[in-house]
């Protein structure tokens, strides 16, 4: 018996020692438990003095947590048996792995409920170094290497900001031939890996936004009108074209009603027939009055007085061709266009839209050309050249299995060799797509996907999203994604800068040291069950240790990490090593 309760004070049990304490081992942070089954944890020692906070009880071999009572005073104290912590620390039913060490129990395994912990969103914080790649590496291993069963069917897309994990993985196949792991880079140049590659009639308006960091709610508007007009760039079938000649023909009416200036008129009509015709509307097409035939081009010509030649005969000739029974609807992926495409239809849809006759559209809506071309003659534009139609639903099948057929169970994005902008794009884009997938699954949560953000702060951030498009797909995912089977890890050595709506909706975590008090404070507003002792906890834990809290512990646990096999490479810079001469 360690001593006698002398007094309870707002779950504080006051235990006066009765043993001679340079007789035992430090007993801060270990469990006690008295004799009616209380279970504390012993939080400081002083004056001969035992200070316990209650933690929960042990009823029929199960642990509860929490108290509603209190111990009597003349209950006996005593250190938790090893029985004891299996109850409190062990797994529950179902698959478990095992994750490292008590930091307070020498060599007592900790695990973790399979189950628990991945049918929830989890965040894995700590300060560079801390150990945070380390524990996700042993985290994903341990699944894969446990011989005692096969997850066959998991789909966890893990996107790597460092290409640190490329490598850590590449034996999963060696544990269980039935398992594959597979790697899609950003690096154009390597050829032991798949490229990225996002089909761009894949895009929707949403993730076009995205891409081209639209910034004004009245460019998507823009965007939209430019995605349903793609159609009429990349078919040439009869009620296509009897389409497109009607939006030729409004965009050049416009043009000579809105614009006062003659030669102005002149000069953009020709400069629209120059990119956009048809076989019915374009420059040399002739057009016929009173026994004598001109050219579109002759009569938009400007006469010595200073007037068109016949501009009457191109406005009756161009309505003609409006149509009033037609909506332009958006492409649903079932059919193939290339970014290009994309530009031209764009194009398109600024002139449609009034940029020649307005300066203040052409202020907003000219900079997504801008950008879009500047996508073009980027290297980036060579991940979304696909040179073969493939669907949504076989894109994403495509992403989930090997080119030689086998299932992938881990997939990789090694995003390293793209900036951050475009990493951010990227990652959305996918995530999207994948949370598409799920929500329009038959059964609804009949597949998992997990998603693993490295350096999430650089992604999951409280940005103009919400703003420019109605949602974050961040936001989305934590929020909805639990109920299709749709999951998000995120791992930050920044959590302040990460979006306080994600924080707060992840049910595990594994916190590793801390210091930054802006970090610490955000972390403690947004999740509820972060006690004031944990924070002192986390800034003096050692590199490789952390907390783990959430629905997979039944309590909080201080955990030395075990070393993953292979490593990632996130080793700090060796000094030694570099600047010295042996």
């Amino acid at each position: 018996m360690l001593g006698k309760i002398v007094g309870i004070k707002d779950s504080v049990i006051y235990v006066s020692l009765g043993i001679n304490i340079y007789n035992v081992e430090s007993l801060i942070g270990k469990n006690v438990v008295f004799s009616n089954q209380f279970v504390g944890e012993i939080d400081s020692v002083a004056n001969n003095m035992l200070y316990i906070s209650l933690i929960g009880e042990i009823k029929d071999n199960v642990f509860l947590p929490g108290c509603s009572n209190f111990p009597a005073f003349n209950s006996e104290c005593r250190l938790i048996t090893s029985k004891e912590l299996d109850i409190i620390y062990g797994s529950s039913n179902g698959y478990s792995i095992s994750i490292g060490k008590s930091y307070i129990y020498n060599n007592y395994n900790i695990s973790l409920n399979v189950n628990s912990f991945f049918s929830n969103h989890f965040a894995i914080l700590g300060n560079s170094g801390s150990g945070k790649s380390y524990f996700v590496t042993k985290l994903i291993q341990s699944i894969f290497y446990d011989n005692r069963s096969t997850p066959y069917n998991s789909n966890i897309f893990l996107f790597d900001a460092f290409g640190e994990y490329q490598q850590a993985f590449m034996n999963i196949s060696q544990y269980n031939n039935r398992l594959a792991y597979k790697v899609i880079t950003t690096d154009l140049t390597d050829n032991n890996f798949e490229k990225l590659l996002i089909p761009f009639w894949l895009l929707d308006v949403d993730d076009i936004a995205l891409l081209l960091n639209v910034d004004d709610i009245r460019q998507i508007g823009i965007l939209e009108k430019a995605l349903k007009l793609v159609v009429y760039f990349t078919k040439s079938d009869e009620e296509v074209i009897k389409q497109k000649n009607d939006i030729i023909a409004r965009a050049l009416l416009d043009i000579i009603f809105s614009v006062g200036n003659h030669n102005e008129v002149r000069n953009k009509v020709v400069s629209v027939l120059s990119q956009f015709n048809t076989q019915d509307i374009n420059l040399d097409i002739n057009l016929t009055k009173g026994g004598w035939t001109r050219t579109f081009r002759q009569c938009i010509s400007i006469t010595d007085n200073g007037n068109f030649a016949d501009i009457e005969i191109i406005i009756s000739y161009l309505e003609g061709f409006c149509i009033n029974s037609y909506e332009l609807i958006l492409p649903d992926g079932s059919f193939m266009y290339s970014i290009k495409d994309f530009y031209q239809a764009l194009e398109f849809a600024l002139i449609s839209e009034g940029i020649f006759s307005s300066n203040k559209i052409y202020d907003y809506a000219n900079i997504l050309k801008i950008r879009l071309n500047s996508l073009i003659n980027n290297n980036y534009v060579n991940y979304f050249n696909c040179d073969r139609y493939i669907s949504r639903d076989d894109y994403t099948k495509y992403l989930l299995y090997t080119q030689d057929g086998r299932k992938c169970q881990l997939i990789n994005y090694n995003i390293n060799y793209v900036d951050d902008r475009f990493a951010k794009v990227i990652t959305k884009v996918v995530s999207k797509l994948l949370f598409n997938y799920s929500t329009h699954l038959t059964n609804r949560a009949s597949e998992a996907f997990h998603i693993i953000l490295e350096e999430a702060h650089r992604y999951v951030q409280n940005d103009i999203d919400t703003k420019i498009l109605g949602y974050n797909i961040f936001d989305r995912i934590t929020k909805e994604g639990r109920k299709y089977g749709i999951l998000l890890g995120v791992i930050s050595q920044r959590p302040s800068e990460l979006s306080t709506t994600v924080l707060s909706q992840c049910s595990n975590f594994a916190v590793f040291k801390m210091f930054y008090k802006k970090d610490i404070e955000f972390v403690t507003d947004a999740v509820a069950n972060f006690s004031s002792s944990m924070i002192n906890r986390l800034k003096t834990l050692s590199p490789g240790s952390c907390i783990l809290f959430g629905t997979a512990f039944k309590l909080p646990a201080i955990t030395l990490v075990d070393l993953p096999n292979p490593t990632p490479k996130s080793d700090s810079c060796n000094i030694n090593n570099v600047w010295y001469i042996n």
